[in-house]
């Protein structure tokens, strides 16, 4: 059986999205954010000394890290579902959206989160933060205006994994003038594995 640590609003959703769409059980144990400072219970680190979701129990491992726990789900349980053959030519388009996510659309996200509540706007950090969301997100943006997901016409893990970080920019704010994001979205969350996964929130 596989084990989900879910904190509530958190990238663990992806990994309940995945296990939905390929229909594999699993069970989860959810996890309030702490009331003053948002984040994660320490009650998280007995499972993990990181103490961050999403943490999954599989098969008597422990593993953290979005793309590394649905690349190995995916090998124990569904190796041809959700992702190209490494053969496919569309294969290096799904690793570069895989990693995408956190690697570079996240980067903006988490600097326009944590720089909001700064009064302050002239320091350089605003200026770079600026230029990173406009860079990243203009070219999410070119990539959905020319196909219905990251990996052409087929949804894929990497749509699970890009998806979060779209939807937390949505949050903000940050995708308001890029409308195949928009687009893109509305699609994705009228998916029933999504919605299945965004219920335990």
């Amino acid at each position: 059986m596989i084990k989900i640590h879910h904190l509530k609003q958190s990238r663990s959703t992806r990994i309940i999205w995945l296990l939905e769409e390929l229909g594999v059980e699993y069970t989860v144990v959810s996890y309030d954010r702490d009331p003053a400072t948002r984040l994660a219970p320490a009650e998280m680190r007995k499972i993990h000394p990181l103490g961050k979701a999403p943490i999954v129990e599989i098969n008597d491992n422990v593993m953290v890290e979005s793309a590394a726990i649905i690349e190995y789900l995916l090998d124990q349980y569904a190796p041809d579902s959700l992702r190209p053959a490494k053969t496919d030519a569309d294969y290096p388009d799904y690793l570069q959206w895989l990693h995408f996510a956190e690697g570079s659309a996240m980067l903006p996200v988490i600097l326009n989160l944590f720089l909001g509540s700064i009064e302050d706007k002239s320091a350089p950090v605003f200026g770079y933060a600026h230029k990173e969301a406009e860079l990243d997100f203009s070219y999410i943006n070119q990539t959905l205006a020319d196909s219905s997901y990251f990996c052409g016409k087929d949804f894929t893990a990497a749509d699970i994994m890009m998806s979060t970080a779209l939807m937390l920019a949505q949050m903000q704010g940050i995708i308001a003038g890029y409308p195949h994001i928009q687009a893109y979205l509305k699609r994705i969350q009228q998916r029933p594995a999504f919605i299945k996964a965004a219920s335990f929130d």
